[in-house]
């Protein structure tokens, strides 16, 4: 089969996994240990030189997150991969390899709560500014171009309002002005949606969400799709420059169509140190094995919930890219066709005190801050996941005072319905 590409369902079991060379075992080991033994001398100065591959410290990496990264790059189409801690880490160590102090980034204001948060005042300390540009409006993403821009970056799917990016035509913009694209596609995942495809440069997770997909992990991944020449681009210094921890090397020009990749481990994820535990990254291996089977019924069972919400009399509307009447749905068509993912988010005629009133009601729901389990989770982003935004920024995110998110996860459609019907009745 060695002239056969294999297919989504078969790269989800089998990317980057062989069985143990060492004892047979078929599921990926737990490689849990800080250091690897050098064969000798050299064989260590050229671990560190970069002169070879192979692992010295769990920090920079693992046999085990090793797999994970393999998988995650194969699922995505990308040349290579970091795992990393967390969501919040993979956005981190990403703009760290791309921006200095004084330079700016454009992003789309429908992100995670987290993220605004994260731009808006976190990135400050270290002098990484945050240009906001309105998905729905492409002409505000070529508006907040200037010299300093160092790249755009937008959510696939945006949390929490289902909101479906035009990636080709961000992506566009990107190129024109030579910058990259920088993607989050968490709530699609790749099974769904491949951003690649449509001119993404860099693709992050939160592993956490629909990768592990059971609520039982945190991990983040960065994808470097290969795409964006780094050569003598001297914007981006720790990739076209020579780099003195290295001998002078310049990564781009030595390690080529996945140089952005090795940029985030060598001078990111060791200095800085946000690793991934082999524990964690085995059981998000796991759970990608199903990630094809998962996305695809908490899709389908979204849609059906969706639809009922829709015409429920309590609900003032609902916002879900997978409804025919929706403004996004002809672009879910387009970019996802399975379906529009899991998460969505619908408003109460109630307004806010009937939205907290619906989350206390609920019993099959799971009253948590989260999104891609196997079970059904419910939050009222406006006073928890969006808290720390001004009301302006709530609305503008899609988290306004009467929004409702539900996150769908793997019971039968029938008894989710009935909890919110029981408590849209309370």
């Amino acid at each position: 089969m060695a002239d056969r590409v294999p297919g989504f369902n078969t790269l989800a079991i089998h990317a980057g996994a062989q069985p143990d060379p060492a004892t047979g075992a078929r599921a990926t080991p737990i490689y849990q240990t800080t250091s690897f033994v050098f064969d000798d001398v050299d064989h260590a100065a050229s671990l560190f030189g970069l002169q070879a591959f192979g692992n010295i410290y769990t920090r920079i990496g693992n046999p085990t997150c090793a797999v994970l990264e393999e998988r995650v790059a194969a699922l995505e189409g990308g040349t290579a991969a970091l795992a990393v801690a967390s969501g919040h880490a993979a956005e981190f160590l990403t703009f760290h390899a791309l921006l200095q102090p004084g330079d700016e980034f454009i992003a789309s204001k429908k992100l995670y709560g987290g993220s605004i948060n994260q731009f808006n005042h976190s990135y400050k300390s270290f002098g990484w500014n945050v240009v906001w540009a309105d998905p729905d409006d492409l002409s505000s993403f070529e508006k907040a171009l200037t010299p300093k821009t160092k790249a755009i970056f937008v959510e696939s799917i945006a949390n929490p309002g289902g909101v479906i990016v035009d990636i080709a035509a961000i992506s566009a913009i990107a190129k024109r002005a030579n910058i990259p694209l920088i993607v989050d596609n968490t709530m699609a995942t790749p099974y769904l949606w491949r951003p690649i495809e449509h001119g993404a440069d860099i693709v992050i997770h939160s592993a956490t969400k629909f990768l592990g997909g059971h609520g039982n992990s945190i991990g983040g991944i960065i994808v470097d799709a290969g795409t964006f020449n780094w050569v003598g681009d001297e914007r981006y210094p720790l990739l076209s420059k020579p780099r003195p921890e290295y001998g002078g090397m310049v990564l781009g020009e030595t390690f080529g169509n996945f140089a952005f990749a090795i940029a985030t481990r060598v001078l990111g994820l060791r200095d800085l140190g946000p690793a991934l535990s082999p524990f964690n990254a085995f059981l998000i291996l796991t759970g990608i094995e199903t990630l094809p089977l998962r996305m695809q019924r908490v899709s389908d069972s979204a849609l059906v919930v969706a639809k009922h919400l829709a015409s429920h009399p309590a609900v003032a509307w609902v916002s879900y890219p997978g409804l025919e009447g929706d403004r996004y749905h002809s672009l879910a068509k387009r970019y996802c066709p399975k379906g529009a993912g899991a998460v969505f988010t619908f408003g109460l005629k109630g307004g806010y005190e009937a939205g907290v009133k619906l989350v206390s009601k609920l019993q099959l729901f799971s009253h948590l801050a989260n999104i891609g389990d196997t079970r059904s989770l419910v939050i009222h982003p406006a006073s928890t996941t969006h808290r720390q935004l001004t009301d302006e920024q709530k609305v503008a995110a899609g988290a306004g005072p009467d929004v409702v998110r539900l996150s769908i996860g793997l019971e039968d459609p029938a008894d989710l319905i009935a909890d919110l019907d029981q408590a849209l009745a309370a």
